[in-house]
């Protein structure tokens, strides 16, 4: 019979997968790195797999095809058996592993037990329509210098007299949605992450708490143990100094609320 079906260019292909993993029948799959149509009988004609190629690869086209065979779709859905995260987290590749592993959770799996709470996926659902709470409310960036990363700050500067300073995890100010005006306002801000950055904190917020007139210390963490490697560092600058300064810690969720 004639009808519309999906055409896909190999020569634009840049085999990202987006389509294959769009295609809610199972008629696309990836074969030798490309975008293959290999289920014409599983192809509905309707395009889902059109908006998300990103090199144009995918069109319509009217030409003689396998009528749709939705009994067979449904059929081989209910044979296809989801991958455990026992099996996903065998996977070597880590690519592979993480395109396994949000193809789990997008199916309504378990986020597996193990592994590192910092790089555990979640997924927040909040409401689009969501407003603050005064309309006419126009956020005002409160950093009061540059540079802010705990590496590229000087030790001494001429911010730091008399500053209230805030040492905070990268994290905290995309978690936490008032992290300007309720933590940031009035402070001299320094921001690391000591998963990502392989260095040692310490030696360099000692010397900036040792060296400078530091009036206060706040630390802002996220609640994911990776975080404890800064409150840490931060402590031990604090009792290396030699100063008594009062400082505190704050912790966040990772849906954005304070836990301390």
């Amino acid at each position: 019979m004639i009808r519309q079906i999906i055409r896909i260019d190999e020569g634009k292909c840049n085999g990202c997968g987006l389509c294959a993993r769009a295609c809610h029948e199972g008629a696309i799959e990836m074969v030798n790195g490309k975008a293959k149509l290999v289920r014409e009988n599983f192809c509905d004609g309707f395009g889902d797999c059109l908006p998300g190629c990103p090199t144009g690869a995918i069109s319509f086209e009217n030409r003689e095809a396998p009528e749709y065979d939705e009994a067979a779709v449904k059929a081989a859905k209910q044979k296809e058996k989801p991958m455990g995260v026992e099996e996903i987290m065998k996977i070597e590749d880590e690519a592979k592993r993480r395109e396994a592993m949000m193809a789990h959770l997008a199916a309504g799996g378990e986020q597996p037990a193990g592994g590192c709470p910092g790089s555990r996926m979640m997924q927040f659902n909040r409401p689009e329509d969501e407003e603050p709470a005064a309309r006419d409310f126009r956020p005002v960036s409160r950093l009061n210098q540059w540079p802010c990363q705990i590496k590229l700050v000087p030790a001494q500067a001429p911010f730091f007299k008399g500053a209230k300073l805030l040492i905070a995890a990268d994290c905290t100010a995309y978690a936490y949605a008032n992290m300007h005006e309720e933590f940031m306002r009035g402070k001299i801000t320094v921001i690391g992450c000591p998963k990502l950055d392989d260095v040692d904190y310490s030696e360099k917020l000692t010397a900036i708490i040792r060296d400078n007139e530091i009036k206060s210390v706040t630390i802002v963490r996220m609640e994911v143990p990776c975080c404890g490697g800064l409150q840490r560092a931060a402590e031990t600058a604090l009792k290396s100094s030699g100063k008594f300064i009062p400082w505190q810690v704050i912790t966040i969720s990772r849906d954005g609320r304070i836990l301390d």
